[in-house]
């Protein structure tokens, strides 16, 4: 029996050692986010928030939306009601972020016709692409220039052109971006003599979408703030009538809870139609 055991240890020994010579292929499995998180990473990037990530924002925003349930409770001794006001704060969180994103994106599709401009005549000027963007710091629109400042301190620490761009890819999460930064690192790796006329056309193509936009946006605004008075202003009745608590007695019953929840969810299937039926369609990342 012993004989057998030392055998067995022996065996699974001579095993190990075999079994080392033959390394495991390492299995990449690499972890796609949702879409929908993916376009709140990107906006929150967009309205300034670098450090928070999604699911941080999501837990802010449900801690605040706790903070106003109990507060509204305190005050109307109305639970529904104050259920209501809970789930505007959290939504109205979410709203403020996409607001600015928005408004950022808007105003960045303006100014990207200027950094292809600058990066063209850096190239011509014979600068080397590095150098191109690094100088954007200093002489790009003012609206970029802190991302650019941070991809030169980057490629100054490491040295690691790809990487760096990589980073300044994440920090800039636009569209027009992605696709610059994807042409500028081909042009670095395989090189090639049709670099500055690919950033003419995407220079006169950014400027044609930009105008076209704009004549668009000014005709469909009316529309999207129609929708947005629409929407606030029965909230905005039940936010004066919270000053008064005799009124509120009404929404204490189960039949108040079911108007609430019916109001809440017509205001919100009809602000959504709304905002898709006027707004324009929006450019997504397909070069991340």
């Amino acid at each position: 029996m012993e004989g057998a055991l030392w055998g067995l240890v022996l065996g699974l020994g001579l095993a190990s050692v075999w079994w080392s010579f033959w390394p495991r292929e390492t299995v990449v499995v690499t972890r796609r986010r949702h879409r929908r998180v993916q376009q709140l990473a990107d906006d929150l990037a967009l309205a300034g928030l670098h450090g928070t990530g999604p699911w941080t924002f999501v837990g802010l925003v449900m801690l605040l939306s706790l903070v106003v349930l109990v507060l509204a409770y305190a005050v109307t001794r109305v639970l529904p009601v104050s259920l209501c006001f809970a789930v505007m704060a959290g939504w109205g969180s979410f709203a403020v972020v996409g607001a600015r994103a928005r408004s950022r994106r808007s105003r960045l599709r303006d100014v990207w016709p200027d950094v292809v401009d600058h990066v063209l005549s850096a190239v011509r000027a014979g600068l080397a692409l590095p150098e191109a963007l690094v100088q954007l710091g200093e002489r790009g629109p003012v609206e970029l220039r802190p991302q650019f400042i941070d991809f030169g301190d980057d490629y100054r620490a490491s040295g690691r052109f790809s990487e760096a761009l990589d980073r300044l890819k994440d920090r800039l999460s636009d569209p027009v971006a992605d696709r610059l930064i994807e042409a500028l690192r081909i042009a670095r790796d395989v090189g090639g003599t049709d670099l500055g006329r690919v950033l003419r056309t995407l220079s006169a193509f950014l400027r044609e979408d930009a105008r076209a936009r704009a004549e668009l946006e000014a005709r469909q605004s009316w529309t999207v703030n129609a929708a947005r008075l629409a929407m606030a202003a029965p909230w905005a009745v039940l936010l004066l009538l919270a000053t008064r608590g005799t009124t509120l007695d009404a929404y204490s019953s189960p039949t108040g809870a079911a108007v609430l929840l019916v109001g809440g969810g017509v205001t919100v299937v009809a602000y959504r139609l709304m905002i898709a039926i006027g707004r324009l369609p929006e450019e997504q990342r397909v070069l991340r």
